[in-house]
């Protein structure tokens, strides 16, 4: 299975949940976009890494686990999500030390916080990507408007709980219901939203 490289859009916030973020990745040779609910833990952890000038007063876990691998000679060569089942995505770790690789399982989450502290490229296969990639309908008349106008990477906005509200809304709707919501969803670049009906989708196909 050929291997498709992603880099890091951002990190969007849900409209309608509180404590609910998207991690929103990009295809690097393509318009698709691949976005993975994350907790608001890992979300302040991942913005923290992309603002290169916030250095918080103490590490962070994966602070920790980054000077940690560097005093044992660790480097972490790439991380590769791997796996989709019933809307959760798996990694691997893929790291190196005296020319011995080794490979990790993580929690996606994880794994991209600590692929931008090592600099690691992030890949994911081509299935995956087909199945749970979502284009993006871009609009003529807003080409002044930023890229990153719709996504959050300043971890001020983050650590509030995790929502509680459950997802069997969409369980309820037949797949054309589904398919509708999802175009809705991504027309007003809603992430969190769409990561979620698009999880439904997968489970029924």
């Amino acid at each position: 299975m050929s291997l498709v490289k992603l880099t890091i859009k951002g990190i969007s916030y849900s409209q309608t949940q509180n404590g609910a973020y998207a991690l929103i990745l990009n295809e690097v040779d393509g318009d698709r976009k691949l976005p993975i609910v994350i907790g608001a833990f890992e979300a302040q952890s991942i913005a923290i890494a992309l603002e290169k000038e916030i250095r918080p007063p103490r590490p962070l876990t994966h602070d920790l686990f980054k000077n940690f691998a560097d005093r044992f000679d660790i480097i972490v060569k790439q991380v590769i999500i791997h796996k989709l089942v019933d809307g959760v995505f798996y990694s691997s770790i893929i790291c190196e030390r005296d020319k011995i690789e080794e490979i990790i399982d993580a929690r996606t989450s994880d794994a991209i916080a600590l692929a931008l502290r090592f600099s690691a490229p992030i890949f994911t296969y081509k299935n995956i990507l087909d199945k749970a990639g979502i284009y993006l309908k871009t609009n003529p008349n807003e080409g002044d408007r930023h890229e990153t106008d719709d996504v959050l990477s300043t971890p001020e906005t983050f650590g509030m709980e995790e929502s509680n509200t459950s997802g069997n809304t969409y369980a309820k709707l037949s797949l054309s219901e589904l398919h509708d919501l999802l175009q809705g969803a991504v027309s007003e670049e809603d992430y969190e939203k769409a990561a979620k009906i698009r999880d439904e989708i997968s489970k029924r196909e």
